[in-house]
C-alpha cells in the first residue's frame, strides 16, 4: 500500500496523477562527493539502502531511522509516464524537501530548489515522454548548523534538548507526477469579499494562447451557485458574485466547491482543476482582531507538529484531523503553527473544520542580521505564502520567531531589514491577512503586537499590569529594541508551557523539562493553569493568548497531551478553563 496515498494538494486537485510515495532506493554521501567524477550518482540506476517516502531518514516510518547528522544523500526511483499523457505537460511534484535539492531525469539535472518547508515542481516534459520509462535520482544537501537556512525545531546539536527535536533530511513530503494541458492552470488566487459577497479569482498559466477563456464555477453542495468567466490572460480575475452568500466561521465553516476550467473559444474544456473556497474577512481595527467584521478573541495553542514516528511527517491524513479535533475538544479555537510549515492536508482539514491558525516559517537557524540568511530567507517565505494563501482557515502570517539575534547598530538594523523585507513581501503576495513580523519580539513592522511570558500567574500579572491601560509589556531585554508601539492588537502569544508527567507514565528523557518550576501534583497544575488564564483575561487591550503547546514533543513535556496524543488530565476541565472568554 502506498503512504500517504492521499492527494497533496486539494486546492488544486487533477484527475490524472500519479503518487510516487513508497519504497525508495537510497545512499547517505557524508563526504558530498557524490557529484565528482568517478562517482556520479546523478546518473546511478539505484542504490543499496531502502527508504519509504515520504517520511525522512531520521524517522521510524522511513525504515531508516539513522539520527545523527546527514549532510548529503541521494535517491532514486523508476518513474513510468503513462502513454495517454501524450500531448500534456509532465509536472514532477514535492510536497518539501529539506533544505537544498537538485532532480536529475536518465542523469539529466532538471532544476534546483533551495527551501526545507516549500512545494516546488519542474516541468519534465523535455525529459520524460508519454509511454517511457526513466531513472528519478534526488540529491539533497542539508547543513543544520551553519545559521544561513531555516531549521525550525530541529536539534544543532546530536542530542535533542529543551525545545529542540530529532531532526529532518531530505523528502518529507509527498512527491507525485501529474499531466496538465500545455495551457492548463498553473495556480489560482482565491480572494474571498466578505462585504461585496464575491470571490476573485486571478489565474496564472503555463502558457497563453488567444481565444481560450478561464472559467469559474462555484458550487453549492452539487448545485451551481455563480459562474464567471475571463480571458485565459496571466493575472486577468473571473469575479464570481454569490447571490446568497454563506460565511465561513469556526462556527460554521461552509466551503463552497470550486471548478476551475480552461476552455476554447466553441467551449471544449483544456483542462479542469477541482478547488474550493471559504467566504470570510479578517482585518485589524485599532487594537482588535476582526474575523467577519465581528471582534475576535484568540485562544490558541502552541502546535508544533511533530509526530513520534514519522517526526515533521505525519503517519497519515487521520493524524493531521485528529490533531486539530484533539485542540478543538481541548478548549482552543485555533493555533499558532509553530516553526514549522505544515502541509496543504493540515490546512485543508483546518478548513473543513473551522480552526483558525496563524501560519508561521520554520525560521530559527536562520540569522537574519547575516546577508545569505535573508537571502535563503525570503524567497522560501514568498514560494510559502503563495501556496497557503487560498485557505480560509489562516488569519494571520508570522515569517520570524524571536529574532533576539542582534543587539546593537548595524547587525540590528540588517536584523530590521530582514523583518521588514519578510513584512512587504508578505503583504505583496497577500495584502489580505494581518502580518506578525516575529512572534514575541523583537518587533521591526508589524500589524500585531506580540509578546511571550512564561511568567507564573503572580509574576504574569505584574507584567501585564506594566503596559498601563493601553500599552503593552515588554521584556527588558528588548525594551529599547522594538519599534515603537502602535496600538496594534495585543496578543500574548507563548505562555504557560507547564511541565506535567502524568503518574503512570515516565520522563521521555534523561533531560526532559518544561518552563518554570515542578509541579507537586495534578490539583496544583489546574490551580496554576487556571490562575494564568484569569490574569490574562483581565488584560483589558489583550485579544487573545497562545497557551504551549499542544502535545508533548520528545523531552519536552509541557503538553496537554502527550507525545502519543494519548490525554494527560481530565479533558472537560482543561476546556472550561481554555474556554474562558475576556
Amino acid at each position: 500500500m502506498i503512504p500517504r496515498p492521499e492527494h497533496p494538494r486539494p486546492q488544486f486537485e487533477r484527475d490524472n496523477w500519479i503518487n510516487l510515495n513508497g519504497e525508495w532506493s537510497f545512499e547517505f554521501d557524508f563526504g558530498g562527493s557524490g557529484r565528482d567524477v568517478g562517482r556520479e550518482l546523478f546518473k546511478s540506476k539505484g542504490f543499496a539502502g531502502r527508504i519509504v517516502v515520504p517520511f525522512c531518514p531520521e524517522s521510524e516510518l522511513s525504515g531508516v531511522g539513522h539520527k545523527d547528522f546527514i549532510s548529503d544523500m541521494w535517491y532514486h526511483r523508476r518513474i513510468a509516464i503513462p502513454a495517454d499523457w501524450a500531448g500534456k505537460r509532465v509536472i514532477l511534484h514535492f510536497g518539501a524537501v529539506d533544505y537544498e535539492s537538485e532532480v536529475y531525469i536518465d542523469g539529466i539535472s532538471v532544476g534546483v530548489h533551495f527551501g526545507g518547508s516549500s512545494s516546488f515542481e519542474y516541468d519534465i516534459t523535455p525529459y520524460a515522454a508519454a509511454g517511457t520509462e526513466h531513472d528519478l535520482v534526488v540529491r539533497v544537501h542539508d547543513d543544520t548548523r551553519h545559521s544561513d537556512q531555516p531549521v525550525g525545531k530541529q536539534c544543532q546539536e546530536f542530542k535533542s534538548r529543551r525545545c529542540s527535536y530529532t531532526r529532518t533530511t531530505g523528502i518529507w513530503q509527498t512527491v507525485w507526477l501529474e499531466a496538465v494541458a500545455l495551457e492548463g492552470l498553473k495556480s489560482c488566487q482565491i480572494v474571498p469579499d466578505f462585504d461585496g459577497a464575491r470571490f476573485i479569482i486571478t489565474p496564472k498559466f503555463h502558457a497563453v494562447k488567444a481565444g481560450l477563456r478561464f472559467r469559474a464555477t462555484l458550487l453549492d453542495g452539487d448545485g451551481v451557485a455563480a459562474v464567471a468567466e475571463a480571458p485565459a490572460l496571466d493575472g486577468v480575475p473571473a469575479v464570481v458574485g454569490i447571490p446568497d452568500p454563506k460565511p465561513w466561521s469556526p462556527e460554521s465553516p461552509f466551503l463552497y466547491g470550486l471548478r476551475l476550467e480552461v476552455a476554447g473559444a466553441d467551449g471544449t474544456v483544456v483542462d479542469s482543476v477541482r478547488s474550493y473556497a471559504g467566504l470570510r474577512k479578517v482585518h485589524v481595527e485599532g487594537d482588535r482582531f476582526f474575523l467577519n467584521n465581528k471582534p475576535l478573541y484568540l485562544r490558541f495553542v502552541l502546535d508544533q507538529g511533530f509526530y513520534p514516528d514519522g517526526i515533521w511527517t505525519a503517519p497519515g491524513d487521520e493524524a493531521l484531523k485528529r490533531d486539530i479535533e484533539l485542540s478543538i475538544a481541548a478548549g482552543f479555537n485555533g493555533a499558532r503553527l509553530h516553526q514549522k510549515v505544515f502541509e496543504d492536508r493540515f490546512h485543508y482539514w483546518a478548513d473543513r473544520l473551522g480552526y483558525l491558525t496563524w501560519g508561521e516559517s520554520a525560521s530559527w537557524g536562520c540569522n537574519p542580521k547575516n546577508t545569505l540568511a535573508a537571502r535563503n530567507f525570503l524567497p522560501e517565505w514568498a514560494e510559502i505564502v503563495e501556496r497557503d494563501r487560498n485557505h480560509p482557515s489562516i488569519i494571520a502570517w508570522t515569517p520570524w520567531n524571536e529574532t533576539w539575534y542582534a543587539a546593537v547598530g548595524e547587525e540590528l538594523r540588517q536584523q530590521n531589514r530582514a523583518q521588514i523585507d519578510s513584512y512587504n513581501l508578505c503583504k505583496a503576495i497577500d495584502p489580505t491577512r494581518p502580518v506578525n513580523d516575529s512572534s514575541g519580539h523583537i518587533h521591526a513592522l508589524t500589524d500585531l503586537w506580540t509578546v511571550h511570558s512564561y511568567a507564573r500567574a503572580a509574576d504574569l500579572e505584574k507584567q501585564m499590569a506594566e503596559g498601563g491601560e493601553k500599552g503593552v509589556w515588554t521584556s527588558e531585554r528588548f525594551k529599547n529594541l522594538h519599534c515603537p508601539y502602535r496600538g496594534q492588537p495585543y496578543i500574548l502569544d507563548e505562555f504557560g508551557g507547564v511541565k506535567w508527567i502524568p503518574e503512570d507514565r515516565k520522563a521521555f528523557a534523561d533531560n526532559t523539562w518544561g518552563y518554570g518550576i515542578d509541579i507537586p501534583d495534578i490539583e496544583a497544575f489546574y490551580r496554576i493553569l487556571s490562575d494564568e488564564i484569569d490574569v490574562i483575561r483581565k488584560v483589558p487591550n489583550m485579544c487573545g493568548w497562545c497557551y504551549t503547546q499542544l502535545t508533548d514533543v520528545e523531552q519536552e513535556q509541557n503538553g496537554i497531551y502527550n507525545y502519543d496524543r494519548t490525554a494527560k488530565f481530565d479533558m472537560a476541565r482543561i476546556r472550561e478553563i481554555f474556554s474562558r472568554l475576556p
